[in-house]
């Protein structure tokens, strides 16, 4: 029996899943992948991304002419000259005719992508399916669901995926077609292409015109998900229009629904998840934890300067979002001429550079006065901590998945009575916090709470506009531990004080993190780097006779988001 991620629940089977991508380039394959990848993580799954294009740039070209670029050809040189096309460092010449340097030599021209190129076909399909042999690999070793991340826009290398996992047991086999109709989001996602580790160093122009070329390969021999693979029996599901539309068609497996369901409450509205802890409580006060306390005065402080704050955060997110869109029609808009050859700056970066006044395409213009909605749970103290916010202005919702974990027996107790009265919990405890739960009916671990949480998960990714959530401790880490992508191994040690609130900002490319922390003596809070927040405590397991020590160490997810302001 396959355990379903960190919960109880088993499925009737003990299939593993292999997701593969279909579709053309620029069609939010790589979004959907990372997207979900997180979602399947934090549920517990093994899970794993495996990028064919990664693989391909390592697997050099049939011929020096399909290397992109093209317009150089270097015969001598240094180890400290710099290549004309990229400006990076060349190895030293041995009086041959050889690509500009190693960067070089292992991107493409749009030459390597035309479909009639019999060399280059022949590379790029054992490119696949040699990735495809290291992900069915890694599943035999003990991973539960891979994600072949690829165009396979052929009929013929979907086949061969499918003829090739007919010989392995126990794993299902799902397809996942990205399809883009909107014009404008195309556009955008080929101007951010040029970004890509293809086209590094290159002149934007020049990057834009070959990838359009590419484009053009593709589209040539690309073939949508359709009868063929139905007289095969597969499974698929296509994604159009980020979720405008989704198609599913012959899914039985549990993983394969779990992966379908995520995927329809998709969206790409500009909103900002704000996650923060309640007041301070008299339990928090008193050093208590769980029970159903009332807010302390400094609680009760906090709650005033929290709506405060969000009002004040209104104003300025829909003046950021009106901001970056002006931004964003400016990079659409811009050429080499611009020198333009970057992703349009956060406003949060306080970048000084003006945008030219430019008209917004429709299907990328944002809301500038988005609706807002408030959760709590249903203890008192969040409930009160949102007392002062104006009901006309903001929907409130109480909702009984935000209550903090249950710890059973323990409730209303601090942990050095938990670590008298029952040593043995609390060494326990200490051991994995994250299995651990608490003794007694009800008792709950954080394991648990994740599952608790996977629909408030997937309704946040649902709605359009922004959300605030006021909960507590145990919530917060597992609500941050999704949107950041930090692993749940790592969640319960996350230290996250009272008098913070945190900012998850969705991007094309990941959750922008942003802090604020309160200053009570300014009654105001203050922007604080976001890199120097999310820590992870590891504690020493101790006995009621010992001093406790957590020595203070830095999250590994702490590259997952920016520490600009």
């Amino acid at each position: 029996m396959l355990t379903l991620g960190h919960g109880d629940a088993r499925t009737d089977s003990d299939h593993k899943l292999v997701v593969v991508m279909v579709g053309l380039p620029a069609r939010g394959k790589s979004y959907i992948v990372k997207k979900l990848k997180r979602y399947l993580s934090w549920l517990g799954f093994q899970t794993k991304i495996f990028n064919v294009g990664d693989r391909r740039r390592l697997a050099g070209s049939t011929d020096e002419h399909e290397h992109m670029p093209t317009s150089a050809r270097h015969t001598n040189g240094d180890a400290a000259s710099a290549c004309a096309d990229c400006d990076s460092p060349r190895a030293m010449g041995s009086g041959m005719q050889t690509p500009s340097c190693t960067r070089c030599a292992t991107r493409h021209s749009s030459a390597f992508f035309d479909p009639d190129n019999a060399k280059a076909k022949k590379i790029r399909e054992q490119v696949a399916l040699d990735v495809f042999e290291d992900l069915l690999r890694w599943l035999q070793a003990g991973g539960q669901i891979a994600i072949h991340d690829a165009t396979n826009s052929t009929i013929e290398r979907r086949c061969a995926l499918i003829s090739r996992l007919k010989s392995e047991t126990d794993v299902n086999l799902l397809f996942v077609e990205s399809i883009c109709t909107d014009k404008d989001i195309i556009n955008r996602n080929i101007k951010l292409k040029t970004q890509s580790p293809d086209y590094v160093g290159i002149d934007p122009e020049v990057a834009e015109a070959d990838f359009r070329a590419r484009l053009r390969n593709y589209e040539r021999a690309y073939r949508t998900i359709g009868t063929a693979e139905e007289k095969l029996d597969v499974q698929y599901c296509k994604i159009i229009d980020v979720g405008k539309k989704v198609i599913a068609y012959n899914i039985q497996g549990f993983l394969e629904s779990q992966v379908v369901f995520y995927l329809m409450n998709m969206n790409l509205e500009s909103r900002v998840i704000y996650v923060t802890r309640h007041g301070e409580s008299e339990d928090n006060a008193a050093g208590r934890i769980g029970g159903d306390a009332s807010l302390a005065p400094n609680g009760t402080k906090y709650a005033k300067a929290l709506s405060r704050f969000i009002d004040r955060r209104r104003v300025e997110f829909a003046a950021e979002v009106e901001e970056n869109n002006r931004r964003l029609a400016h990079f659409m808009a811009s050429g080499s001429s611009s020198g333009t050859n970057s992703e349009p700056e956060s406003v949060s970066s306080r970048g000084s550079r003006a945008s030219a006044p430019c008209s917004m395409p429709s299907s990328l213009r944002r809301r500038v006065q988005p609706d807002f909605e408030i959760w709590t749970s249903m203890l008192k103290r969040t409930m009160e901590t949102v007392e002062y916010f104006d009901p006309l202005r903001y929907r409130i919702k109480n909702i009984r998945s935000l209550n903090e974990i249950y710890a059973g027996k323990c409730e209303g107790m601090t942990y050095e009575e938990i670590a008298r009265e029952y040593p043995d919990e609390y060494e326990a405890r200490q051991l994995d916090k994250f299995y651990y739960r608490y003794p007694g009916i009800g008792g709950e671990s954080y394991a648990d709470v994740v599952l608790r949480l996977q629909q408030v998960i997937v309704e946040l990714e649902r709605i359009r506009h922004s959300v605030l959530l006021v909960t507590h401790r145990a919530m917060a880490r597992t609500l941050l531990s999704y949107f950041m992508d930090i692993p749940t191994t790592h969640m319960p040690d996350m230290d996250l004080p009272l008098g913070f609130v945190y900012g998850c900002e969705p991007r094309p490319f990941g959750n922008f993190l942003r802090v604020w922390r309160y200053d009570s003596d300014r009654d105001d809070f203050e922007e604080i780097n976001a890199s120097s927040v999310l820590k992870i405590r590891y504690p020493k397991i101790v006995m009621p006779e010992q001093t406790p020590t957590s020595p203070l160490l830095p999250s590994p997810a702490e590259t997952a988001y920016s520490s600009k302001h």
